[in-house]
């Protein structure tokens, strides 16, 4: 896996992927579900692996308070950019460099820990979940985006791909090539929901990110048919068998509140 320390030299790729019309309909979907598990603004969102600040500045413009992260000095510099632009956002974002294993936070707490796009670069979930699960107050919510390990091979095949989709869907194959060419490991929503629950979090229902889409590398639908596909894949994002065919499993976890004495 590649260090997360290392996006360097794949940062402009990740940058124009977020404003392709297929990573617009990831954030959007994402979000939807985030703001409506959220509830009234503002509440504490810490945002590990924030990127250039897509999902960060979303949630500020939503009105809660963010806390960005990210090990990468070039993408927290374009999300400081961005930022710079919305002075409205300024008292309600904060951007910090750190990496999920460094993570500075020693007694504070946060309503929502959000992990988009970061577990499939790492060796295993196991410590980076544990650490987040960590940071979530009581009452507050876990929300992981990961690579879908049960889907690996799906985009191949749907691109026409069908030599790579074989090999690795015979070969049980755990790691394959994203959007940024660089290979990332899978991991499958049930793991995910146990590791949750393992450290004391209550799963709520998962979805499934980019299941009709998600091969359309060139993508560039006119505002109806994005509209249509983005109605599309949420209403199959809840229902198997299509959410299990998505390229990414959004899985979402609760902390009980503490009892009242």
């Amino acid at each position: 896996m590649v260090a997360l320390t290392g996006f360097a030299a794949v940062g402009a790729a990740y940058a124009a992927h977020c404003e392709s019309a297929r990573g617009r309909l990831r954030h959007d979907l994402v979000e939807r579900r985030l703001r409506a598990e959220l509830g009234p603004a503002p509440v504490r969102v810490l945002d590990v692996g924030c990127g250039t600040g897509e999902m960060t500045l979303r949630l500020a413009a939503a009105g809660h308070v963010v806390t960005g992260v990210d090990p990468n000095p070039r993408m927290l510099a374009v999300a400081a950019g961005r930022l710079a632009v919305r002075p409205d956002l300024g008292d309600r974002v904060r951007l910090v460099g750190a990496a999920v294993d460094t993570l500075p936070f020693r007694r504070e707490r946060f309503d929502a820990v959000c992990c988009h796009g970061v577990l499939m670069y790492l060796d295993a979930p196991e410590p980076a979940v544990a650490r987040l699960a960590e940071l979530v107050a009581p009452g507050g919510l876990l929300s992981i985006l990961a690579k879908n390990r049960s889907a690996i091979g799906v985009r191949e095949a749907l691109a026409g791909d069908y030599g790579t989709a074989l090999r690795l869907i015979e070969s049980g194959a755990t790691v394959s090539v994203g959007n940024l060419g660089i290979g990332s490991r899978g991991d499958t929503a049930e793991t995910l929901d146990r590791l949750a629950a393992s450290h004391g979090l209550t799963p709520l229902r998962w979805q499934g990110v980019r299941i009709f889409t998600d091969h359309l590398v060139d993508w560039r639908p006119d505002p109806d048919v994005y509209a249509a596909a983005v109605a599309a894949e949420w209403a199959a994002s809840w229902r198997s068998p299509a959410r299990d065919l998505a390229h990414l499993v959004h899985t979402l976890a609760r902390r009980p509140r503490e009892a009242r004495r």
